[in-house]
This record gives structure tokens, sequence and C-alpha cells, in this order.
């Protein structure tokens, strides 16, 4: 039984991948779920590649000279990765984003896709904004999401949708427009699936469009980044440090990606 569950999962393209490595799910529920999903042949994303860029890394903090670093983004020179943001409770950004990005990992293998992740764990130091990029390039992943939290002002609220912008010596002019068509589905999924409003601070109706991220510059697939709340603002912080919201998160990035592919 477990040769033909794995064999299954194989078929299936189930795994996760940082940097080519490939391993299965990584826990047994997980693995139960998307065998179960190959057995009914309820597989949406079979087939399909989709890279998930958990913003940041739990030990960047440690390791200041190596973050610090700069790296041409495809258009001016950034940090190679940054610390991230908090909550005033100390939550971190970088275990946010890994943690909703474990929940998307899981829903999306279950639904039949191979999933590209930029990091696997939450205990290391970057990699770099650029090498994130290039992992899930040479991937070849049908679409990505750069999953983040946002460290405003006190009275910020909402999550925001950051999208490539196109210029002459850019890779990512042909992803643009259906980087927006990405955005547009996931807001939809995020106000349908979860209690966190658009965000009345930044950009227009959620939306902005941002020239100097690596991971936007530098993608040659479609791809969005998300600003999932403000991590400085109270109530988002309670929903952001929840795991019903981390999964409902997760479950309208999912949604929203189903929805894109199916086009």
């Amino acid at each position: 039984m477990a040769a033909v569950a794995i064999a299954a999962l194989a078929a299936a393209g189930v795994d996760g991948m940082s940097g080519g490595h490939a391993s299965a799910p990584t826990t047994p529920k997980a693995r139960a779920t998307a065998v179960a999903a190959v057995a009914s042949g309820s597989l949406p994303l079979k087939g399909k590649i989709v890279g998930i860029d958990p913003g940041h890394n739990g030990h960047n903090y440690l390791h200041p000279k190596i973050i610090d670093r700069q790296v041409f983004n495809g258009r001016n020179w950034e940090d190679c990765d940054t610390t991230g943001t908090d909550t005033n409770g100390g939550y971190t950004e970088a275990r946010f984003n890994f943690q909703v990005a474990e929940y998307l990992r899981t829903d999306l293998m279950r639904d039949g896709a191979k999933v590209v992740m930029t990091r696997t764990a939450n205990n290391g130091v970057g990699p770099c904004v650029t090498t994130r990029s290039y992992i899930i390039n040479e991937a070849h992943a049908n679409v990505a999401v750069d999953i983040h939290a946002d460290g405003a002002c006190s009275t910020c609220r909402g999550f925001s949708i950051i999208e490539p912008e196109a210029y002459y010596k850019s890779p990512n002019g042909k992803v643009i427009v259906p980087s927006e068509r990405l955005g547009a589905d996931i807001k939809a999924a995020m106000l349908a699936g979860t209690p966190m409003p658009v965000s009345n601070y930044y950009g227009v109706n959620g939306f902005i469009h941002r020239d100097d991220l690596a991971g936007l510059n530098l993608t040659k697939v479609p791809k969005i980044l998300i600003e999932v709340g403000n991590m400085k603002n109270a109530t988002d912080a309670r929903l952001e440090t929840s795991t019903t919201f981390q999964q409902e998160v997760a479950r309208a990035l999912l949604a929203a990606i189903v929805k894109f592919l199916a086009r």
C-alpha cells in the first residue's frame, strides 16, 4: 500500500522543491490527503507548477553581513534580503510567511500541483531575493506568489497586492497582464474567504505596481506579492497570529491560483 501511495504521488507531481531538491509532503496528514486526492481523481492542478516565495527567513537577523549584501534587482541594487517586520508581541513576519506557505503547499499538492518553494524551513538565512526569482523561473512555474506581511502605522489595516511593472530591459514584460489577472483573482478570493479587508493605506483599492523589487522585476512567470495585512495593527496582528486565519489565507490563494490556471 505504501508503494502504491508513493507511486501515485509521484505520478501526480506531488512534491515540494527548494533549489531543485524534491521532497514528499511534510506530514503524514499531508501525505494522506494527497494520496486521497490522487485516488479520487480530483486534481485540478495536475501537471501545473506553482512557485511560493515565503518572504525573509527566521534567522536573517543573525546574519547581517549576508542579508545586507547588495544584489542587482534588474533596475537597481538592493539588499540581499531583510529581517522583515513583526507584531508588537514579537511574532515575526518570517514565521507568518512560512506558515501560510506551508499550508498553501499542502493545499496545492492535494490538488495535484508540483510546488516550488524558495525556502523549506524558517531557521535559516536568505536566500537572496534574486536567487528566489531564479529558483522559480528555472522551475518554469506556471504561476507564483510572494507571501509577506507589512509593518506600517498602528491604524493602518488590510491586505495589498503588489504587481510587477515592465520596462524596456525587463524580462517580465510578457507577464504584466497575466500578473494583473492573478492579482484580481487573489483580491476577490481574499475578500470572499478571509476577514481581512483591503488596505486602507497602501495602493489604490488594494493594488500597487512597484519597480524596485527583485521578485517582480526578474520574474518570467505570472507573479504577485501579497502583503497579508499589517502586523503593527492590533486587529490585523490577532488575525495573522491565528492558525485559522493562516489556513484561510492559504485556501484563498489556492482558490485564486486554481481559477487563474483554469483560464
